[in-house]
C-alpha cells in the first residue's frame, strides 16, 4: 500500500509543465491529478491521452493550456487539408505509438500535430528517421485520435501501388544476396543484436524506391554522417543519423549484401534483392569504398519496371521513335546508343531488346554488370579477372546462333571489330559508346582504328541522348521572354510568332525544387547513303552533322527545345542538359 502512495518530493516532482498548468487554470485540482499521472503511467499511455478518454478534462482547454505554458502554435486540425506524401515522411509504428500527426514539410523542417508537446520523445525519433528537423504544433486530442485513425486507413489504402503487402514489418522483408539466400542464422543474429538497426536500413531502401531514387549515398564523416538520395540525376540529403552508427549502418549493408564485414581496407561489390511484394522485387547493386572516417556505401537501385515502360514512356519525338523502330525491324546492322553516364542508354537499349524478345528470337547480351534481369534473353556477366571480356563473350555468341546481340559497351578496338563484322554477317547488334553526340560517334570509331568501308556498311542509326528533369504540373509556372531572348536560346522566328509559353520550376510537396521525374532528349540519327560517302571521304563530325541538319535530324538542343515549348521541361534545363 505504501508502494502505491507517491513520495511528498515525487509529488511535487510530477506536477510540473502542462500538470501544474491545467491545475492553476482551475481544470482539475491537485489530488484528481496525481491520480491521473499514476493511472497513465500504469497504463503505458500519456497524461493528456488519458485525460481525455476519461473524460477528467475538455480537450479544447488542454490544447490552450499546453500551447500557452510551452509557447507553441495551436491549430485546429479540422481545418488543414493533410497530404498523404508528407504523413508518409513518418512509418505507421511511429504515428500510432506516439499518436503523432505529420502536417507539412517545408524545407527541411518537418510540422508535427502533436496532443502533448512534453513528448521530445517522439518528436526524437521522428527526426531521427526522416532527417528533418521537428518542429510541433499542439492540436486538440479528440481531433488527433480521429483524423489520425482515418489518415492511417487512407495510407494503408495507397500501399497497393508499392505491392501487394503494406510492408508495416521492416524486420521481415525478404532479403537475399545476389542469386543466393543469405545465411539465414547470420541475418537472424544481426536482427537480434540490432533490430533498430535492421529496421533503419530496410526503411531507407523503401523510402528510395518510394521516391523514384536512382543511387543510395550512405557517406562517413569525421562529425557527422549522412545518407543522400539520387533524385532525377541530383543528390539530396534526407538523413544524418548519429556518426556513432556509421560502423554499425555499413555492417547491416555488407550483410545484406554478401560482403565481408571484417575487410574495410579494400573496395567491394555485391548485390541485394529485396522483395516487397509477392510480384515485385528490386535488386540494389552495393559498392563500398574506404574512406578516411570508416566506409562509403552506395547502392544503384536497379528497378526491372524501368526497362519495361515501352517506347511511348521514354520521351522519343514521333519521327525519332519511327526510326529507332525501323532499325530495330532490321535483320542485320548495328545500333548505338552515345551519351554520358547516367544518361539513360541502358534503358533505351532495354526497351529495344523488349521489343525484340520474343519466342522465335534468340537475343544475347554482354553486360558489366548486367543491371536487369529480363526472361527471355540470355545475359553474361563480363568479368576480366577470369579473361571473360566484351571481346570473348562476342565470339561466344557468335558461335551460338544469335539473332541480336547486345554489347554493354565498345570500350577498345578489338571489340569493336567483332561487334562490327557480326553486324555485317547478319545480325543485328545494340551496344553503347562514350561521345558527346551523334556525328562524333563515327569518327570516335574511327579514332579507335576501325576502317571507314566497316563503318559505313555496318552502322545503321546512332542515339545520342540526355536526360532532363520534367517540370512538376502542379506547380509549374509561366514566365515571360523577349523575342530577342528566345531567338538567342535557339527558337525559330515563325515559332516565336505563333506564341510560345514557356514554363519555370516553383516547388511545392509533390516535387523536388519544381521538378518531377525525368524524359529522355534525343538525337535520332540513320546512317544515309550521303553520310556514308562523308565518312568513306574521310569526312569530319562537323561534315557528318551539317549533312544530317540538311536530311532534317534534330541535334540535341533542338530536340531540347521542343520539350520547352510542350512544357515538360524547362529553359534552364535545356541549357544545362546539352551544354558541350
Amino acid at each position: 500500500m505504501a508502494d502505491a502512495i507517491p513520495s511528498f518530493s515525487a509529488q511535487r516532482l510530477a506536477l510540473q509543465g502542462l500538470p501544474l498548468r491545467l491545475i492553476q487554470d482551475g481544470l482539475l485540482d491537485e489530488a484528481t491529478m496525481l491520480q491521473a499521472i499514476a493511472t497513465a503511467k500504469e497504463e503505458g499511455t500519456n497524461l493528456v491521452s488519458y485525460l481525455v478518454n476519461a473524460g477528467l478534462a475538455n480537450p479544447r482547454d488542454i490544447a490552450i493550456a499546453a500551447s500557452q505554458e510551452f509557447g507553441v502554435p495551436l491549430l485546429d486540425l479540422d481545418a488543414v487539408q493533410l497530404d498523404l506524401d508528407t504523413v508518409k515522411l513518418v512509418s505507421d509504428k511511429l504515428l500510432t505509438k506516439h499518436r503523432v500527426l505529420p502536417l507539412v514539410k517545408r524545407g527541411k523542417k518537418l510540422f508535427v500535430a502533436v496532443a502533448d508537446p512534453t513528448n521530445l520523445h517522439a518528436l526524437d525519433e521522428i527526426k531521427f528517421q526522416t532527417g528533418l528537423s521537428v518542429e510541433a504544433v499542439v492540436v486538440e486530442e479528440d481531433k488527433l485520435q480521429r483524423v489520425s485513425a482515418k489518415v492511417l486507413e487512407q495510407v494503408d489504402a495507397s500501399m497497393p501501388a508499392f505491392g501487394e503487402d503494406d510492408l508495416d514489418d521492416l524486420e521481415n522483408l525478404e532479403v537475399t544476396g545476389g542469386d543466393d539466400e543469405l545465411d539465414a542464422q547470420a541475418i537472424g543474429r544481426d536482427e537480434v543484436e540490432d533490430a533498430p538497426i535492421v529496421r533503419f536500413v530496410n526503411k531507407v531502401l523503401l523510402d528510395a524506391i518510394k521516391r523514384g531514387a536512382s543511387d543510395i549515398h550512405f557517406e562517413p564523416y569525421e562529425k557527422m554522417y549522412r545518407i543522400r538520395f539520387r533524385l532525377d540525376g541530383y543528390l539530396k540529403e534526407v538523413a544524418t543519423p548519429p556518426v556513432q552508427l556509421a560502423s554499425k549502418i555499413a555492417a547491416r549493408l555488407k550483410v545484406m549484401a554478401r560482403l565481408d564485414i571484417a575487410e574495410r581496407r579494400i573496395p567491394q561489390d555485391g548485390r541485394i534483392k529485396m522483395r516487397i511484394s509477392k510480384n515485385r522485387a528490386i535488386d540494389f547493386r552495393v559498392s563500398t569504398c574506404p574512406t578516411l572516417f570508416g566506409e562509403k556505401i552506395v547502392c544503384r537501385i536497379l528497378d526491372p519496371s524501368s526497362a519495361m515502360l515501352g517506347i511511348d514512356a521514354l520521351g522519343y519525338e514521333p519521327q525519332q521513335k519511327e526510326l529507332y523502330l525501323k532499325a530495330l525491324s532490321q535483320p542485320h546492322g548495328m545500333i548505338l546508343v552515345t551519351g554520358p553516364t547516367g544518361s539513360g542508354k541502358t534503358v533505351s537499349l532495354y526497351t529495344g531488346l523488349q521489343i525484340l524478345n520474343t519466342e522465335d528470337t534468340n537475343i544475347s547480351t554482354a553486360e558489366d554488370p548486367a543491371e536487369i534481369n529480363i526472361p527471355g534473353i540470355n545475359q553474361v556477366n563480363i568479368n576480366p579477372k577470369v579473361g571473360l571480356t566484351f571481346a570473348s563473350a562476342l565470339r561466344a555468341f557468335l558461335r551460338q546462333d544469335p539473332d541480336v546481340i547486345m554489347v554493354g559497351e565498345i570500350r577498345d578496338l578489338e571489340t569493336a571489330e567483332i561487334a562490327i563484322k557480326a553486324a555485317q554477317t547478319g545480325h543485328l547488334v545494340l551496344s553503347t559508346l562514350h561521345t558527346n553526340d551523334a556525328p562524333k560517334t563515327l569518327t570516335r570509331l574511327i579514332d579507335m582504328g576501325v576502317k571507314p568501308y566497316a563503318i559505313a556498311t555496318s552502322v545503321t542509326l546512332i542515339i545520342a541522348q540526355r536526360l532532363a528533369r520534367k517540370l512538376c504540373p502542379n506547380c509549374k509556372v509561366p514566365i515571360e521572354m523577349s523575342a530577342d531572348a528566345l531567338l538567342k536560346e535557339g527558337f525559330t522566328e515563325e515559332e516565336i510568332a505563333a506564341g510560345l509559353t514557356i514554363y519555370k520550376p516553383v516547388g511545392c510537396n509533390q516535387c523536388t525544387d519544381g521538378y518531377k521525374g525525368r524524359t529522355g532528349i534525343y538525337q535520332v540519327m540513320p546512317v544515309s547513303e550521303e553520310i556514308q560517302k562523308i565518312i568513306l571521304q574521310g569526312g569530319t563530325a562537323v561534315d557528318i552533322a551539317a549533312q544530317a541538319a540538311r536530311e532534317g535530324v534534330w541535334d540535341l538542343r533542338r530536340s531540347g527545345l521542343e520539350k520547352v515549348k510542350a512544357g515538360i521541361t524547362s529553359l534552364d534545363e535545356v541549357n544545362q542538359c546539352t551544354v558541350e
